[in-house]
Order: structure tokens, then C-alpha cells, then sequence
């Protein structure tokens, strides 16, 4: 199994970042910082004829990455309650690639599996439920199966690592992944 992290944070070494680390400690993974990336807005054209119009941007770098793996882990902080904004420009664009001839997109995405780790403050365990709850129908949306989430509670970094049960968790999925190695 080959594994693809998309970081989503606009922090370096933050809290999810540190999550995400404890869960792939030891097993080869590649790892895309979506804020060191430039993925534009989507000019959303999915009702005008000929469809969407190229983007020169990294999208496509990305979308390729996500394509050629077959585990995908969205690692994003709870940002303002949702996903960061890095995280949603990249997602938005999936309208595109759902259009793109070059990409048998769902398809492709159909036979891969999904995870999602996110941190946040302010009750992050119930406030952060929308929030994997917007991955679950996105997922639902493009035929990627679901394979679970973690919630971590952090506010400043390092916070994370207080968190017994985010870490515990995230021990939990290291030993599952290595297992399916």
C-alpha cells in the first residue's frame, strides 16, 4: 500500500502535522504541503460549453500524486470549523478533474481509501464532527471508500501530545497501516 498525506495546515510542525507524524512514524508515505503549493480558486465552469478552461497552477501535480496512491490521509486543521482554506481550494477543484478526459477520476479514486486527521480547539471532538462529516459525503460524492478519522484537541503546537486519546489513536492506525504493508 502506498500512502499520500495531503497537509492542509498554513502552520508548519503544527498540531495536526504532529498527529499525522505519530500516525506514519516509520512507514514510507509521501507527504504534498498544500500551502506550498499554488492551487488557484475554482472558476467554477461546469455548466458553460466546452466545459472548464486549463489552469496553470499545481493542481494537476497534486491531483497526479493523489492518482498514483492508493491510501490518501487529509490532514487538516479545524480551521474557523471547517477545513483550511488550502485543503478546500483543492478539494473544490475535484468539479474540474470530475470533467477532465485525461483522468478517469471517480473511477480512480473508487479503488483508493480515505482517512482524515484533524486537531483543533474549542471542543474540537463535537465542533470538528461537521468537519468529517463533510469529508464522509465528499468521499460518498466521488466513490471513495472511508476508511476512518482521527480527532485531536491542540490550540498551540504541541498541544497534541497532551492529548492521550488522539495519540493513542494515532498509534492505533500506525500499527493498522504497518500491518497492511
Amino acid at each position: 500500500m502506498n500512502i499520500l498525506v495531503l497537509h492542509g495546515s498554513s502552520r508548519e510542525g503544527g498540531n495536526t502535522e504532529q498527529l499525522t507524524n505519530i500516525a506514519l512514524e516509520g512507514i514510507p508515505h509521501t507527504s504534498i504541503h498544500l500551502r506550498e503549493k499554488n492551487i488557484l480558486p475554482i472558476h467554477d465552469q461546469r455548466h458553460v460549453e466546452g466545459g472548464f478552461t486549463a489552469v496553470a497552477d499545481d493542481y494537476d501535480e497534486v491531483t497526479e500524486a493523489v492518482l498514483a496512491h492508493d491510501f490518501l490521509i487529509f490532514s487538516t486543521p479545524i480551521y474557523w470549523y471547517g477545513m483550511s482554506g488550502y485543503m478546500k481550494n483543492y478539494v473544490d477543484r475535484w468539479s474540474q478533474s470530475l470533467r477532465d478526459k485525461r483522468y478517469a477520476f471517480k473511477e480512480s479514486l473508487g479503488r483508493k481509501q480515505a482517512y482524515v486527521i484533524t486537531t483543533g480547539g474549542d471542543q474540537p471532538r463535537i465542533k470538528g464532527l461537521p468537519l468529517i462529516q463533510q469529508f464522509q459525503y465528499v468521499f460518498s460524492f466521488v466513490g471513495m471508500p472511508y476508511a476512518g478519522y482521527i480527532i485531536g484537541e491542540g490550540n498551540k503546537p504541541g498541544d497534541i501530545l497532551a492529548d492521550v486519546q488522539a495519540v493513542a489513536s494515532a498509534k492505533q492506525l500506525n500499527a493498522w497501516l504497518k500491518s497492511q504493508q
